[in-house]
């Protein structure tokens, strides 16, 4: 990996960038996919303009912050080959999609479509949307390893499906490349689609800018949003915001809506001075509430670093694309798994499979998840098969001590029957410390075999309301002989607990009724016991211990500490 320097500013790819970066030198990165990094340069940047800031805020805030937005819309708007009046920024991703769905207009009978492994937070938009408007949902449903075609035929059965029934596709919302697992989707297909079919096109390229090539010219999607903070080596947070002309109309207002938003039905001054020349849609967005917005002026420089000292948009990707896509064989290899791709698809040909045309790559996890399909038996993991509601504590558990044990992330997912983990590829990794995470994540695939993650994590619901935590392993109802905990048991002389940090563990069996409890958790357990107050224990002194067997401590912090310990009942772990 990497190439020959050509100057003395560019730099070899590979551990020598590190000394561009913040990242402490023992840890590993795996995971910048996530939240992104930017070099010391470009944080320097930022700080000249919070000083800039304070040392005038009124100046600055008023006329300097549009000028020099416009110089960073200026500049990214030709990498993307887009027109500047038609690029702004905002905050995030998420938030770009929000201020799509939630200014357009929804009827009774409207639809968006939707794909399964959407944005958590996305999808929730369109939940609270359902609630709040007219508007209807429908999921394209699907599992990866799958193939773009098999994407597009179901994205085209929903919306035959949809028409059939008299309903209207408003807007259907995809990625550029999936969060979760981290591979490729056919956006560019699905936007042509779109087109053809009357729909608003509505992507989430929250890894977009600096990880493909991106050209929203050509791609004349409805409205594309992605994250300049992650792989543009950008501050948090700033993401681009691209709405032709002919949709400019349809975004009447930012989030939250601010001083350039223009009513119908009003006639409110404007406190910041609008620039001859600008459109509405611009000029909203230039300032959106009182806010750092540094990192969008740092766009310029962050460009000129990955252009002098990282040689070129089209050197970036190719590494780290490269390097995802060996670095995650040789984890594969490791794990005796294999990287996700298509069916049939060579994976030691870069560039064969289409959802790995990215920086992300997704090796199984040797560990089998009971998803309810029925597609595993004992016999196709060496690891005992994991229920499907601990699967996402069993993730939890591996990436806690991937992070704390080994100084290193990388996302531990479940998806398709399987645990994942993603891994990125960036410029300051190479394939050796790609073939130390396989090393890793073996060590931690073992313990979770010998029952250490069910032995210290074995806890699957989280809830505010102790009396619906699922105690029995098998619903949310305790099971006859374990008396509920009433809402009383919160009235303790002691410090009280927070219940929204409280979670329960999977299987407890008691040996007597110990009636109303109040606990008193300590945090981080791996052996000991939890103390447990009875309301009335001054009427009970001699009232013996209850012990519950079969308790996976949690390695979570369940509520407040409390140093004084009494006698009284106890969890024996």
């Amino acid at each position: 990996m990497g190439s020959i320097t050509t100057s003395d500013k560019l730099t070899d790819f590979g551990h020598p960038m590190l000394k561009h970066f913040l990242l402490d030198p023992n840890y590993k990165n795996l995971n910048h996919g996530s939240y992104g990094t930017f070099p010391a340069v470009v944080r320097d940047e930022a700080r000249k303009f919070q000083d800039e800031l304070e040392a005038k805020p009124d100046l600055f805030f008023r006329y300097l912050q549009a000028k020099y937005v416009d110089v960073a819309r200026k500049e990214l708007a030709k990498v993307l080959n887009a027109p500047m009046n038609e690029i702004v920024f905002t905050k995030n991703a998420t938030t770009g999609v929000n201020i799509v769905l939630r200014n357009l207009q929804y009827a009774p009978g409207d639809v968006i479509v939707y794909f399964d492994t959407v944005y958590a937070a996305c999808e929730k938009t369109i939940a609270w949307l359902m609630e709040s408007t007219p508007v209807q949902a429908r999921k394209v449903p699907y599992s990866f390893p799958t193939t773009h075609e098999e994407i597009m035929k179901r994205f085209g059965e929903v919306v035959k499906q949809l028409r059939s029934e008299g309903l209207n596709v408003r807007v259907a919302l995809f990625d550029t490349i999936v969060s979760n697992p981290g591979v490729r989707f056919p956006f560019e297909e699905l936007v042509a689609e779109c087109r053809k079919e009357g729909i608003l096109s509505c992507v989430d390229g929250a890894h977009g800018v600096g990880h493909i090539p991106l050209d929203l010219g050509k791609l004349d999607a409805d409205f594309f949003v992605s994250n300049c903070h992650k792989w543009l080596y950008v501050p948090r947070g700033c993401a681009v915001f691209h709405v032709p002309i002919r949709n400019q109309h349809l975004i009447r207002t930012t989030l939250p809506t601010s001083h350039g938003f223009v009513p119908k039905n009003l006639d409110v001054s404007l406190p910041i001075p609008k620039q001859k020349g600008k459109s509405d849609f611009e000029f909203q967005f230039e300032f959106v509430a009182t806010n750092d917005d540094s990192p969008y002026n740092c766009i310029p420089a962050a460009l000129k670093f990955r252009e002098e000292v990282c040689g070129g948009e089209e050197r970036i990707m190719s590494y780290c694309q490269q390097l995802a896509h060996e670095g995650g064989n040789t984890v594969a290899e490791i794990l005796g798994t294999d990287v996700m791709s298509e069916p049939g698809v060579d994976p030691k040909v870069i560039g064969a499979s289409k959802i790995r045309q990215c920086a992300f790559a997704n090796v199984r996890l040797p560990l089998a998840v009971d998803d309810g399909s029925g597609r595993h038996v004992e016999k196709d993991s060496q690891y005992p098969v994991i229920k499907r509601r601990d699967a996402m504590a069993v993730a939890k558990w591996i990436l806690e001590k991937f992070l704390c044990e080994y100084d290193a992330a990388a996302p531990i997912f479940p998806h398709g029957g399987w645990l994942w983990t993603r891994l990125s590829g960036q410029t300051y990794l190479e394939l050796e410390d790609f073939r130390w995470a396989g090393n890793a994540l073996k060590e931690l695939v073992e313990r979770v075999g010998k029952g250490d993650a069910y032995a210290e994590l074995g806890i699957t619901d989280v809830t505010d309301d102790l009396n619906a935590m699922r105690l029995d392993g098998t619903g949310n109802q305790p099971p006859p002989n374990l008396p509920r905990l009433q809402p009383h048991l919160h009235r303790s002389p002691h410090k009280r607990i927070n219940t929204t940090k409280v979670l329960i563990q999977r299987q407890l069996i008691p040996e007597q009724n110990i009636g109303n409890l109040t606990l008193h958790p300590k945090p981080y357990l791996r052996t000991g016991e939890l103390p447990i107050y009875p309301p009335n224990l001054k009427s009970r002194p001699n009232a013996a211990p209850t012990r519950f067997r079969r308790i996976c401590a949690a390695s979570v912090i369940l509520g407040p500490i409390f140093r004084s310990i009494r006698s009284g009942y106890y969890i024996v772990l």
